[in-house]
């Protein structure tokens, strides 16, 4: 027992290295998790007396524990039976695929990371860009949902700051859970947005144990009362425009949820820019189908991170306005007793609702009134502007200072600082390659429009005509 082994200095190393990691896992490391979950759980104690719907207990389980149980759920089970016997595989290796793809789907929710990082990171971005505005908010509406409901805010989708600008305003009311593309699948960025509580999704996969999956995890989320953010145009709005609704998680949700038991309340929220990081990005996606659609986050970055150097240098201009409306919320449980259980019916709703409070901004206008009248001098545009809104009652028109003049003014410095417009003897006209930007935006609010507009003609090419005489 009190014999002397010498061994060589590298085993002796590699036996302290093994010890010191026997010692770490089962003493130290324990206690340190111990130590920063109490944390963590004082920490989120905190922030569910100040939120309006507390963070649910489904979405702060450990992502390890959150795999299993996806993974092991019976239907994922029958899914993964079904593959194997569709594809002619060993159930093994059907139960592997799903395994990764619950590992792929499922987020890592940080408390710190959502509150101390992404919603400060947030909050600066959208000032640093734009000037921020909340267009029109439904609070008596949105004051009344019930609390034990799952809220979802279903929103148009025109740029990724789409997800900045709704983090940011709606960081008093809830975290919120977005599903986001095959973009942020990129390391480190994936961490991040895992750690923010999104999921990924494969937007155009056919594979139908994918698809499984997915729609299981979206349904265990709903059941347990996560806030959720979601797009039903399914991506980008590549014309201005709203696109037709996609069906997809919309119909995951319907299948699987029983509002006798949980209500889901869904949130229209409509954004509007003044301009769109990604704008030329998303017209030559629209233009040619072939096209590299490459308007991921990091065109985003790339655009903050210039502005921001023009901010250092003294040079910089912010994009002008930015605004968010937040609707009245639509009931599952009342919709369906009213309208039955359609995915396509609610998907048309919804949307509806998000046209009907898109904000309107001074640059949609103007670029609507050039590309219809043609030259107009500045005081034509303001006629033009003013009957513009006038006709559309029940839009929520962002007026910069309640000033049609300076929201002509502000908008008209927009446009030529981008060189989309030419003034030529007092008047300003489109400059004809870069007509497609000008659509882009007037796109954003025509669905807004009368279908009859003859009646706004006249006066701004009478007053255009009289002052270039």
């Amino acid at each position: 027992m009190t014999t002397t082994v010498a061994v060589p200095l590298w085993l002796f190393v590699l036996i302290l290295l093994f010890a010191g990691v026997t010692f770490a896992s089962h003493f130290l490391f324990p206690s340190v998790r111990w130590f920063f979950r109490r944390r963590l759980e004082r920490v989120v104690a905190r922030l569910n007396q100040r939120l309006e719907r507390p963070i649910q207990p489904f979405k702060l389980a450990r992502r390890y524990d959150m795999i299993q149980r996806l993974f092991y759920d019976p239907q994922v089970m029958q899914a993964v039976a079904d593959h194997a016997k569709a594809e002619g595989v060993p159930e093994n290796v059907a139960a592997e695929l799903a395994r990764d793809y619950a590992r792929e789907i499922v987020p890592s929710f940080s408390a710190s990371a959502y509150f101390g990082v992404a919603i400060r990171l947030a909050r600066f971005l959208s000032n640093a860009l734009y000037r921020v505005r909340l267009g029109h908010y439904a609070d008596e509406g949105l004051s009344g949902i019930d609390p034990d409901a799952t809220v979802i805010f279903v929103m148009n989708h025109r740029s990724n700051m789409d997800y900045v600008l709704v983090t940011y305003l709606a960081a008093e009311r809830s975290a919120l859970s977005y599903a986001v593309g095959e973009w942020a699948q990129v390391w480190p960025l994936s961490r991040l947005i895992r750690a923010m509580g999104a999921y990924f999704i494969r937007r155009k996969s056919r594979n139908e144990l994918y698809r499984r999956v997915l729609a299981r995890y979206v349904q265990l989320a709903t059941e347990a009362g996560v806030t959720q953010a979601m797009f039903p145009e399914g991506g980008l709005s590549r014309t201005g425009a709203l696109m037709a609704p996609k069906l997809g998680l919309l119909k995951y949700i319907l299948d699987g949820v029983d509002p006798a038991r949980r209500d889901v309340v869904f949130v229209p929220v409509g954004l509007n820019y003044d301009r769109v990081l990604e704008d030329r990005n998303l017209i030559a996606a629209a233009r040619d189908p072939a096209h590299r659609f490459d308007a991921g986050l990091g065109v985003v970055a790339w655009s903050a991170l210039r502005q921001l150097w023009l901010r250092v240098t003294g040079r910089f201009h912010r994009f002008g306005y930015a605004a968010v409306s937040f609707g009245a919320p639509l009931s599952l449980a009342r919709f369906r007793a009213e309208a039955g259980v359609a995915p396509d019916a609610l998907a048309a709703e919804l949307m509806r609702r998000i046209g009907a409070i898109v904000p309107v901004l001074p640059v949609p206008v103007v670029a609507e009134l050039l590309l219809r009248e043609g030259p107009l001098n500045r005081d034509a545009l303001v006629s033009g502007f003013t009957a513009l809104t006038d006709a559309m009652p029940g839009a929520h028109v962002h007026i910069a200072r309640d000033d049609n003049a300076y929201a002509v003014d502000y908008a008209l410095r927009l446009l030529a600082e981008r060189r989309l417009i030419v003034e030529t003897e007092g008047r300003f006209a489109p400059v004809s390659a870069e007509r497609a930007v000008l659509e882009f935006y007037a796109n954003s609010i025509r669905h807004l429009l009368p279908e009859s507009e003859a009646h706004l003609s006249a006066p701004a090419k009478e007053i255009s005509a009289t002052a270039g005489s």
